[in-house]
């Protein structure tokens, strides 16, 4: 195994003060853990707390700022933070208006969530959630029961954070970043897997000749091996099975082209072009599109697509201004 490590076992807590140190005027670590927050937190809004396993750098630490997250709780690699590490997060962030935890549907990540919201509720904090589910792949798998959370929660991150921005409601917050996860549909594909440092060794293997599709973002394998071919052919079996799950037709949409890790833009910008040309023959307008990497698996090489169809209120939100150290809008 070669990585650019210290030590296996410092990882996780290296990473988060070399994130956080390199957007110092946005972020600040809390002294319990690995538990990032908006530097200049806010009171007079619904905050919003994610998080999850390390790993997915960006998600979910780079997304902490104005206009999307207030705090993000890191767990170690591919391992749910534990319940006392969000409720430390929740107690930081909450205000009178009430915390809107957005949890992506794995089952460590789940069930530690709600643990910790019952520990706020204890406490007296108003606090709510909601689950994200985007992954068309599976409808169930090793890490969940139903469909995985995956790159489509940036989006969730994004539009319920501006909706908090204005100073909406708990109820109201919810109610948009529900909006987004009935409207949002992503699946993914990998050509090499990543290796867990704690493990030493690849998640699965691959033949030379050999993709997997349909992976999770924790370095688990697909729904099926195929034999590699063109990128547009790859391309388009994601994008069928996104069309079928959801009628993207006549609607405008966000795209995202999201790598995995490992995968350069050259090859992001490969794919992107044939999906732009292929929603515009199947009746689909896009209104825009993010390239690059989002919610990753380490070093996995592959990419996932995410498609968010759009209503008037759902751009309107998406188009608000928002500072993140990943995610920047003017």
């Amino acid at each position: 195994m070669k990585k650019l490590i210290n030590a296996v076992d410092k990882v996780e807590d290296e990473m988060i003060l070399g994130l956080v140190k390199s957007a110092q005027k946005k972020l600040r670590k809390l002294d319990c853990g690995n538990v990032i927050v908006r530097a200049d937190q806010k009171v007079d809004k619904v905050a919003l707390v994610s998080g999850g396993g390390s790993g997915h750098e960006p998600a979910h630490g780079g997304y902490v700022g104005k206009g999307m997250l207030d705090c993000a709780v890191a767990g170690t690699v591919f391992t749910s933070p534990t319940p006392d590490k969000i409720f430390e997060g929740i107690k930081a962030v909450a205000t009178g208006q009430g915390v809107l935890c957005i949890v992506k549907n794995y089952t460590g990540d789940v069930m530690n969530f709600e643990m910790a919201i019952d520990m706020a509720s204890d406490e007296d904090i108003k606090v709510d959630s909601v689950i994200v589910n985007d992954d068309v792949a599976v409808k169930n798998s090793l890490y969940t029961t139903g469909r995985r959370g995956v790159a489509g929660t940036i989006l969730v991150h994004k539009i319920s954070g501006a909706k908090a921005e204005e100073g909406a409601t708990l109820d109201e917050v919810k109610r948009v970043a529900e909006k987004v996860i009935a409207n949002v549909r992503s699946m993914g594909m990998a050509i090499s897997p990543c290796t867990v440092p704690a493990a030493g060794k690849l998640g699965f293997t691959l033949a030379d000749d050999e993709v997997e599709i349909g992976i999770g973002i924790h370095g688990e394998p697909g729904t099926y091996r195929d034999k590699i071919s063109s990128a547009n052919k790859i391309a388009k079996i994601l994008l069928d099975k996104i069309l079928a799950d959801l009628d993207f037709r006549g609607s405008e949409v966000v795209v995202l082209i999201n790598g995995m890790g490992a995968t350069p833009l050259m090859e992001l910008y490969i794919i992107n072009n044939f999906v732009q040309d292929y929603l515009v023959t199947n009746g689909v307008k896009v209104y825009d599109t993010m390239v690059g990497n989002f919610m990753t698996s380490i070093e996995m090489a592959g990419f996932s697509i995410t498609l968010l169809r759009l209503d008037d209120e759902l751009k309107k939100l998406y188009d608000a201004p928002c500072d993140t150290l990943a995610l920047v809008k003017v």
